[in-house]
């Protein structure tokens, strides 16, 4: 099968933010597509082509290195939208996938294996507590961090779900640059 790339490595390869080169998508100047979760990919062909037609040098092939996984689970699609392009965005290269309810969730955490999870706990579904206890009780999902999210809780509850295995709470609305911030903090290990 074609390589395919994630909008990081495309801009790598031209030596660009993943922000020019949503840009270039969304005017039309490179062929790509939205995966199932609203990620954008390139076919390796396709921004080949760009680059020659753009005078872009190509470069020599760079080697793959495993990229750090990021689980998104909200039922809300805008909220999930928002936080997977925006971490799509960041220079750390995460590779974001979501899940829309608890047992979606549940087959990514084994198929997927997040580095991270991004939790909605006021799902109908969920129960956050339970999910992050499990979590960190199993011997395979300990290491998963775990940004809990959560319109409706106070710093009592937060400080409940911490002690269950929560690694981070946040409020929503969601607070954009603090959550990108505690992401890279929470996979600092994983660079």
């Amino acid at each position: 099968m074609e390589d395919i790339l994630t909008v990081f490595k495309a801009s790598k390869q031209c030596n660009v933010s993943p922000k020019t080169i949503i840009n270039w998508i969304e005017s039309g100047h490179i062929t790509a597509y939205k995966t199932v979760g609203g990620h954008r990919r390139i076919k390796q062909s396709d921004l080949v082509a760009f680059m020659t037609k753009q005078g872009i040098p190509i470069p020599e092939d760079t080697p793959v290195e495993e990229r750090t996984r990021i689980l998104v689970v909200d039922d809300d699609p805008i909220i999930v939208e928002t936080i997977v392009q925006s971490l799509e965005e960041d220079e750390h290269d995460y590779e974001v996938i979501s899940a829309s309810d608890g047992f979606e969730a549940g087959i990514q955490v084994n198929h997927f294996k997040p580095h991270l999870l991004i939790l909605d706990i006021m799902m109908p579904d969920i129960k956050g507590y339970e999910v992050c206890k499990k979590i960190k009780n199993e011997e395979e999902t300990k290491d998963i961090k775990i940004i809990v999210l959560s319109a409706y809780l106070d710093e009592e509850k937060f400080k409940k779900m911490k002690e269950h295995g929560a690694d981070v709470c946040f409020s929503k609305p969601l607070p954009l640059p603090q959550l990108k911030e505690e992401v890279a903090r929470l996979l600092g290990g994983k660079e």
